[in-house]
């Protein structure tokens, strides 16, 4: 980078606990709040970056904070060359492993220095890095639900222009993941996609029962069936579904999903 990169001067961190107007029920429990980490990277050209981690669990938000803000002071100085402080981080943290808060911290700060790079070109950072900006399809994402008591939610999304609904299963029987399925599918109709989300809640012959159970209803894909690290598992549910296998949100980083891939 030349000398008319943005330097830092601060990174700040900040937590935030932000309620959810339509509490999410999953195979674990409920999901009542949003437990978010606001980055701010200062630079010296009074450009500041931004970026927010998806915490998952309010305990955490403080270590959270503290991790972003020292990691933070060590690069102070550095000029926004995230390939070169990706690098530094790396370095920092190889030993120690990518995973967990390290993983969320170096991603945070790596988002907010690209945020730096687009800010400072004036640019949307998709066209920085070479793309378009263009639209996108959006679906409407449910918790466990009860397609009784949550029709009208159910109608008000698709009244709204979504084109895909998505909802969790996994936190009751076989019969039950059915009973919903179906029911939502009678709502929507046969023109909206319907996804499941297990959030990693079954073993591979759990899941390769219900995939062949929901296969009739049409679903555009089936999300985290097994845990994540389990991609002997993953390969196992593949292989057999007849429904798309979504996956990924717990992978970390480029080698992670490299191998996944393999």
């Amino acid at each position: 980078m030349n000398s008319t990169t943005p330097g830092i001067r601060s990174v700040t961190a900040r937590a935030v606990d932000a309620p959810i107007s339509r509490p999410v029920k999953n195979a674990f429990g409920v999901i009542r709040s949003a437990p978010l980490v606001l980055i701010d990277v200062e630079t010296d050209q009074g450009i500041t970056g931004r970026s927010y981690i998806f915490a998952y669990a309010r305990l955490t938000l403080k270590p959270l904070v503290r991790l972003i803000e020292d990691v933070g002071s060590e690069l102070v100085g550095k000029p926004i060359a995230p390939f070169d402080l990706m690098k530094l981080m790396d370095a920092k943290f190889r030993l120690l492993g990518w995973h967990g808060l390290v993983g969320m911290a170096v991603s945070g700060l790596d988002m907010a220095f690209w945020d730096v790079l687009g800010r400072a070109a004036g640019q949307p950072l998709a066209t920085l890095l070479g793309g378009s900006p263009r639209p996108i399809r959006a679906y409407d994402s449910y918790g466990a639900i009860d397609p009784i008591a949550d029709e009208k939610d159910l109608r008000r999304s698709l009244d709204q222009g979504f084109r895909g609904i998505k909802i969790k299963g996994g936190d009751g029987d076989l019969d039950r993941d059915e009973r919903i399925v179906k029911a939502v599918r009678s709502i929507i109709g046969p023109d909206i996609a319907l996804m499941v989300d297990f959030n990693q809640s079954l073993d591979p012959s759990e899941a390769i029962g219900r995939i062949d159970r929901l296969a009739a209803y049409d679903l555009h894909w089936i999300e985290g069936p097994v845990p994540a690290e389990n991609l002997t598992g993953h390969a196992r549910v593949r292989a057999t579904s007849p429904i798309s296998i979504q996956s990924g949100e717990n992978w970390w980083f480029p080698r992670g999903f490299a191998e996944a891939i393999a």
